[in-house]
């Protein structure tokens, strides 16, 4: 059988929904549902469709309170989990400060600003940017150019079993995969200018 392609339109339509399905399942979210549920419905047939409707089934039937636990667990404890791309690439280096400054300056560039104090380089965020019509190229672009560290993303909760593996599943079916990518090395950095006299005495987790 064969699949049918996304066009721009439904590329953007899948972000945006996976953009509220990786965002931390606060109050706003349940109101939401009935509008996510019926913007899947224009995807019908699609295999973002099916992987948006796993993560959307998980964050309907499960209690606020175990929900929002799931989540922190999932995306807070470890930073090998981690919503916030640039830490892939760069860990906690200097070399990240200039990526996030750069994702910034796009950011107001095209008069878009993050609410909740996240940083620039927070993968829902960045979908919603890549979603709206306006900033579709651009945020795309900027997409693509991640894409290796939203791939490294997907394989680790997916090793977990968690059921946030599937909406970013679904994102990597709607991010172009091109010539200018982000590098993600076996190890994030760390930063080793100027630490030379301190010893590290704490380990990155491994969950």
């Amino acid at each position: 059988m064969k699949r049918r392609r996304l066009d721009s339109r439904s590329r953007a339509l899948v972000r945006q929904i996976a953009a509220w399905c990786l965002h931390y399942p606060d109050a706003e979210l349940a109101p939401r549902m009935d509008l996510l549920r019926e913007s899947l419905a224009e995807l019908a047939g699609r295999d973002p469709a099916a992987h948006l409707s796993g993560t959307l089934d998980h964050l309907a039937r499960t209690p606020a309170q175990q929900a929002e636990q799931h989540y922190v667990e999932v995306f807070d404890v470890s930073p090998r989990r981690s919503l916030y791309l640039t830490w892939y690439v760069h860990g906690d280096t200097r070399l990240r400060g200039g990526a996030l400054a750069e994702l910034a300056g796009i950011y107001r560039a095209h008069g878009y600003r993050i609410a909740g104090g996240e940083l620039p380089d927070y993968l829902p965020a960045l979908l919603e940017f890549s979603a709206a019509a306006a900033t579709r190229r651009e945020g795309e672009r900027l997409l693509g150019r991640f894409r290796p560290a939203i791939e490294v993303l997907h394989r680790r909760l997916a090793e977990i079993g968690t059921p946030y593996a599937a909406a970013v599943r679904a994102v990597l079916d709607a991010v172009p995969n091109q010539r200018e990518r982000a590098a993600v090395p076996a190890q994030a950095p760390t930063e080793q200018v100027g630490l030379q006299p301190y010893p590290r005495t704490v380990q990155e987790s491994t969950r």
